[in-house]
């Protein structure tokens, strides 16, 4: 018999958000963060396009999408690249940057992808100290050292909801040393409204150490497609495009991107309908001493510690009845929380309900 051996990679295999509750056919899945209101109608129309030459490669530079992306923000073409997901462009940095024994410092409570490809490269990854589930900047120089090379931030944070502002920001980057790269995950701010918040790329568009990440599968609600982007200098672009597969982001997933982009109505759409229901939920569940972070992403982190039920009951009795909400614990960590994402009209009125029925009883 052949005995094959390959690297033992000590990581936490990432587990996402629940989807699927045996026995039930009807579910509505609050898990993911992902979009409420579906997918623009613009987009719609390139998904359903059935004059689309299937058998044809991708633009494996994805040109019409970058120079769309910076029409759209004002910012230079030559310095984005597009990912098959932001999870793709997050591998790709970690690949480029990182060797073995290099270190990485990630917040207490972030997104699970940083360590993972962080630790995959085999580099270490040192865990900085959140305060109330926030980032703290002086945490996370505590932890640097001659090995940082990379410190991973979300801002608005996954899966706490809680940011930095402006200031905090600027200051994490003045204050860390220059040949540390910062990673800014713009994943979420579209949903922020917080008038002392301020987006990694209106921030560092110019910053040659600061790389931020965006993504079309939150707002744009493109997440099946898997596509996201990437702004850095263009050193670190023409870098990763060496190391970048070469068809990374299907046709569809392109175009589609291109015509969510155009599509403001949807936009504004979806902001509204999330600080609508974000702020209606969040006082609602007050009702019943579940407490959660500031309104500020497209989800909520809810504390039980002052309620009369705890997180995982509560999470089984509303799995019964079909929503299904994600468990802090796995992955994070966080004990007796639970992650909201805010969902459609009907989604957020059925899960009011069904939270008044299960403390009713």
């Amino acid at each position: 018999m052949t005995n094959l051996k390959f690297r033992k990679i000590d990581v936490e295999v990432y587990e996402p958000g629940k989807s699927q509750v045996k026995k039930l056919k009807k579910i509505i899945k609050l898990s993911a963060n992902e979009s409420a209101l579906g997918v623009s109608t613009k987009a719609r129309k390139i998904i359903f396009n059935k004059n689309l030459n299937f058998f044809r490669y991708p633009d494996g530079k994805s040109r019409k999408l970058r120079e769309q992306i910076s029409k759209k923000f004002k910012c230079d073409f030559k310095r984005i690249i597009c990912g098959a997901g932001s999870d793709e462009i997050i591998q790709m940095l970690c690949q480029l940057f990182l060797q073995p024994k290099d270190e990485v410092i990630v917040p207490q409570y972030s997104f699970l992808m940083y360590r993972i490809y962080s630790k995959i490269v085999g580099a270490k990854v040192v865990f900085s100290k959140e305060k109330n589930f926030k980032v703290s900047i002086n945490e996370i120089l505590k932890n640097v050292t001659n090995k940082t090379k990379i410190v991973f931030l979300a801002n608005p944070n996954n899966p706490t909801g809680t940011y930095l502002n402006k200031t905090e920001i600027l200051e994490l980057r003045k204050r860390l040393k220059k040949n540390i790269l910062l990673v800014i995950d713009d994943a979420y701010f579209e949903y922020m409204k917080n008038s002392d918040y301020k987006s990694g790329l209106d921030l560092f568009k110019s910053k040659e150490n600061v790389f931020i990440l965006r993504t079309f599968s939150k707002i744009y609600g493109l997440a099946s497609l898997r596509v996201g982007w990437g702004y850095g200098s263009k050193k670190i672009i023409d870098a990763l495009n060496i190391i970048k597969p070469p068809f990374n982001v299907n046709e569809v997933a392109q175009l589609a991107a291109i015509e969510s982009l155009k599509d403001k109505k949807f936009l504004s759409q979806s902001i509204k309908h999330n600080l609508i229901y974000a702020t209606k939920i969040k006082n609602f569940l007050k009702n019943y001493q579940i407490y959660s972070n500031e309104v500020s992403a497209n989800f909520l982190l809810l504390d039980f510690s002052k309620c009369k039920f705890k997180a995982k009951y509560f999470y089984k009795k509303l799995k019964e009845k079909g929503i299904i909400l994600r468990s802090t614990e796995e992955g994070y960590k966080i004990k007796n929380m639970l992650r909201l994402t805010i969902g459609s009209k009907i989604e957020n009125i059925n899960f009011m309900k069904s939270v008044k029925n299960i403390f009713s009883k």
